[in-house]
C-alpha cells in the first residue's frame, strides 16, 4: 500500500461515491458493453477501464489497496463531486460507469 497520505479518508470518500455493490455494477457495465450484436469477443474491451478499477477495487481489503487502486479511488471521487448527483441520461450513465448512481438517496 502506498504511504504519505491518509488512506482511510480516501477509503471512506470512495465508499460514500459508490454506492451500488459490485454485483449491480458488474451488471450495469456488462450491460453497457453489450449491444445488438450481443457480447463482443474479449468482453473486456467493451467496459469502460475507469468502471472495471471500481470492481476491482471494491474487491480489496484496504490494507491490500496498490497506488493504482488508490488512483481509481482517487478518479472516482473527484468524478462523482465535479458530476454531483445529475440524472440527466448521459450524466447518469457516466456516473453508474464507475458505480455511483445518482437516483439513489
Amino acid at each position: 500500500m502506498t504511504e504519505g497520505f491518509d488512506t482511510d479518508v480516501l477509503w471512506n470518500e470512495f465508499h460514500r461515491a459508490v454506492n451500488m455493490n459490485s454485483e449491480e455494477l458488474r451488471s450495469y457495465l456488462l450491460a453497457e458493453a453489450s449491444d445488438e450484436e450481443g457480447f463482443p469477443p474479449d468482453p473486456d474491451l467493451g467496459i469502460d477501464e475507469l468502471g472495471r478499477g471500481v470492481l476491482h477495487v471494491l474487491s480489496k481489503r484496504k490494507g491490500d489497496l496498490t497506488k493504482s487502486d488508490l488512483d481509481v479511488m482517487r478518479q472516482v471521487v473527484e468524478l462523482v463531486e465535479t458530476m454531483g448527483d445529475r440524472t440527466d441520461d448521459d450524466s447518469r450513465r457516466e456516473l453508474m460507469s464507475v458505480g455511483h448512481d445518482p437516483l439513489r438517496g
